[in-house]
């Protein structure tokens, strides 16, 4: 069952206009919300940004209660021990351009199984770069075509995860996950100015286990005793390989985020 524009609906009879600015143009942003037992995970902050995303791409602010309403039926019509639910929110329909036209925006929450991820995982460097100056640098939109092309990369090198730097040369996030390093005994992670998104799961880690941002070369991921990815599925993983750079993983510190983030996520699955 998927909840399209304030009903719930089977997934055969679920439709969208091909004249949805969200195909047309990728003029929408989206949220991936890991669900446990048929209990969403922060869900609040996925909301908030999901808000601070519409806004930042020129979209009305969406009816947080009704986007609630529509997970909360999803997960209860959808019942699975680990899934991924996906919250989109487009422009609707438009003209077949940039432009956007008259129509409400279209509001899509959908929910598929997911499997759990293994604790260790490699990743590759790869020549293109986020733009920290992007009109859309730190949305969350639905105009993942550059990602698409790092991610099939990744795979034809036998990792599940492409890291790519900024314009500036500078370590800046994943194609759909944070990055952590550890050197010299400090866990850091690139800050917000680098392009990265805000990953809910990102803050958390830095709140619960006490990173620091800072400004670190691409090069910090030949550098780093240890590295670790963190997103809404992956929680945190600890990386084992960046291109052909072996690492012991997961390292103390990496473990010990793992520990402290599980221990927290299950005693409150809300935080805010």
């Amino acid at each position: 069952m998927i909840w399209l524009n304030g009903t719930l609906v089977d997934q055969a009879s679920a439709e969208v206009s091909v004249l949805d600015h969200g195909l047309t143009v990728g003029d929408g942003v989206f949220e991936t919300v890991k669900t446990v037992h048929g209990q969403t995970f922060a869900l609040t902050r996925h909301l908030d940004r999901l808000t601070r995303s519409a806004v930042g791409l020129g979209l009305p602010a969406p009816d947080v209660q009704a986007v609630r309403k529509g997970c909360e039926a999803v997960v209860a019509a959808n019942p699975m021990p680990l899934g991924r639910l996906r919250i989109t929110y487009t422009g609707g329909l438009a003209p077949l351009g940039s432009e956007r036209g008259d129509a409400p925006p279209t509001l899509v929450v959908a929910l598929g199984s997911a499997t759990q991820r293994p604790d260790t995982t490699a990743i590759t460097t790869v020549p293109w770069t986020r733009n920290e100056h992007s009109a859309v640098a730190g949305l969350k939109t639905t105009s993942y075509a550059e990602n698409v092309v790092a991610l099939a990369h990744a795979r034809r090198h036998g990792a599940s995860e492409a890291v790519l730097a900024n314009t500036a040369g500078r370590l800046c996030e994943g194609t759909g996950s944070n990055v952590f390093v550890v050197l010299d005994g400090r866990l850091l992670t690139p800050p917000l100015t680098s392009g990265c998104l805000a990953g809910i799961t990102r803050a958390l880690v830095a709140d619960w286990c006490g990173a620091e941002e800072a400004d670190l070369p691409y090069s910090a991921l030949q550098e780093a005793d240890e590295v670790f990815l963190t997103s809404s599925l992956r929680d945190v993983q600890a990386v084992t390989r960046i291109d052909d750079r072996e690492l012991p993983a997961p390292g103390p510190v990496t473990a010990r985020a793992m520990e402290l983030f599980a221990a927290r996520s299950a005693e409150d699955t809300d935080p805010r």
